[in-house]
């Protein structure tokens, strides 16, 4: 296997594939059938392309009715019960009409008359059954099944749900915050300043604390190493790092409410103990400063998603934010490759269309919208357009929604109605299974009306089920159910190419560097 490999693993201008099974290619039929089967309709109206669902006809099993055959036998009921003691050829007659009846019956006759009675019975006792079974799910449907008419109902119903699946949530902004505004001190005290007055410069951007994240029914959050691209080139790296040690030093400050998790099974088992599960991701490719080992000492330290772009153009990738319209080099396809290969998630959101088509080309394992909506509803560079949402779905990768007025009311002041507009249409577009939450809290200036901070999720999927087109199964896929299978898919193929015994790739040429460099390669 290994001589299948070495002509394309080790040369990054050529970067390949050959002989790897795509993870996702098997189930991508089984997926996109799935996908029409669970797709209901949308509010969005003309707005959203139509979507042919899948049409079962259920046979009705008492259509036709029973067919009986032969000829039914009875008594005649003008026979007499009893002859009398009159004799003569008037009586003879009658008797010999009697026998030769009898005779002609034979026992054939009796043989079906008995059959067409027992295929009657069993008729009427299937029907019976059927009733039954009929009265008994209308029983469980209207009086059994919670009722979902108040919004008190609506919160109880998310709160079973949440105590089944983990709530996350793909996007949070605390890191930088805590690094520029507290420079990097921990010693807020999450569980008791909640407006942080004390320490925080903007506390209209303190829209995170663990009291509030309990309230929420947050179980897994991702926090975002986010670095500005006014330090690509420069520090980059370093500022990568030092939100990554917060997030670590949080993980150890407040280890009775929260444990960092690496995996799909830590988020499990985070959620059966009570705790916050506390993922890193890092926003901005110019933060690993073109370099493959310091991509792999991120995920080494914990990092489990890279967001490709931020606002600017890296040299091997480009930004949704960039006139130009530049995707990967053959240097962004290494990256990708290695990114599968570690089972570290592709974050597309901020990465410019063609980026996302020629990730979605490239990847084997699926890829994520780690905080945007849809394109179509909001012009927003962040967003993503309709037949990118098509081909993630394809890929089975997902899409997690912002909550930035921004990206869900094009800048005006946003409400939680603009959140589930978007929801609902990618959903109508995607497909249940590849939509998530990424609210981006902690960088919005202008929150939602109704989802001002982290604690207000549950009010978010409580207004989800006053629509009856969701179902609470579609909830808790919302809620976390769908990254944990993303998630687990990544893990699937970084997995299968450990068997394989697949190597790092090994940078072999150059990349652009900055004057403020001490070694010139």
């Amino acid at each position: 296997m290994k001589q299948l490999f070495d002509e394309r693993l080790y040369h990054p201008e050529t970067t390949g594939f050959g002989g790897l099974p795509d993870v996702t290619e098997h189930s991508n039929i089984r997926r996109t059938l799935s996908r029409q089967n669970s797709i209901s309709n949308s509010d969005s109206g003309g707005e959203i392309a139509s979507i042919q669902k899948s049409k079962v006809n259920f046979g009705n099993p008492l259509a036709g009715g029973v067919v009986v055959g032969g000829d039914i036998v009875g008594l005649d009921a003008k026979s007499p019960t009893s002859l009398g003691s009159t004799t003569g050829a008037g009586a003879t007659g009658k008797a010999k009409g009697k026998a030769s009846r009898k005779a002609n019956a034979g026992p054939d006759g009796g043989q079906k008359g008995r059959r067409g009675s027992w295929l009657v019975a069993i008729t009427l006792v299937s029907a019976i059954c059927l009733l039954a079974i009929a009265a008994t799910l209308a029983y469980q449907h209207f009086l059994m099944a919670p009722s979902r008419n108040s919004h008190a109902q609506r919160l109880r119903i998310v709160r079973r749900i949440l105590r089944e699946v983990p709530l996350v949530d793909g996007h949070n902004n605390y890191a930088w915050n805590v690094r520029k505004y507290a420079h990097s001190s921990l010693e807020l005290h999450l569980s008791h300043d909640v407006d942080h007055k004390s320490l925080w410069a903007r506390p209209a951007w303190a829209q995170t604390d663990m009291e509030r994240l309990k309230q929420g029914l947050v179980s897994v959050q991702v926090w975002s190493a986010y670095v500005p691209c006014e330090a690509q080139g420069l520090d980059a790296v370093q500022l990568a790092l030092e939100q990554i040690d917060i997030v670590r030093r949080l993980s150890d400050m407040y280890a009775r409410e929260t444990v960092l998790a690496t995996s799909s099974q830590d988020i499990v088992d985070a959620h059966r103990r009570g705790l916050l599960a506390s993922l890193i991701g890092v926003e901005g490719g110019h933060t690993i400063g073109s370099s493959l080992g310091v991509l792999r000492s991120f995920y080494s330290l914990g990092a489990r998603y890279l967001s490709l772009t931020h606002r600017c153009d890296v040299s091997w990738a480009g930004s949704s934010a960039s006139p130009a319209e530049q995707g990967l080099t053959p240097f962004g396809k290494a990256i990708v490759r290695e990114m599968n290969r570690l089972g570290m998630m592709i974050d597309l959101s901020h990465s410019s269309d063609a980026t996302a088509r020629d990730v979605l080309q490239v990847t084997r394992a699926p890829v994520i919208f780690s905080h945007s909506a849809a394109r179509q509803l909001c012009n927003s560079t962040r967003n993503v357009p309709d037949d990118i949402l098509r081909l993630v779905a394809e890929n089975g990768g997902l899409i997690m929604l912002s909550f930035d007025s921004e990206d869900v009311a094009c800048g005006r002041q946003a409400r939680l109605q603009d959140v589930i507009e978007h929801i609902k249409y990618v959903r109508a577009i995607a497909g249940i299974q590849h939509i998530g939450l990424g609210a981006g809290y902690d960088a919005i200036e202008l929150p939602p009306l109704g989802l001002e901070d982290v604690s207000k999720y549950p009010e978010l999927l409580a207004a989800l089920l006053e629509d009856h087109n969701w179902s609470e199964e579609d909830v808790a896929m919302l809620a976390g159910r769908n990254f944990l299978r993303i998630m687990e898919t990544v893990e699937t193929v970084r997995d299968y190419w450990k068997r394989a015994a697949i190597q790092p790739i090994e940078q072999t040429d150059p990349q652009p560097k900055t004057q403020c460099t001490y070694m010139s390669s």
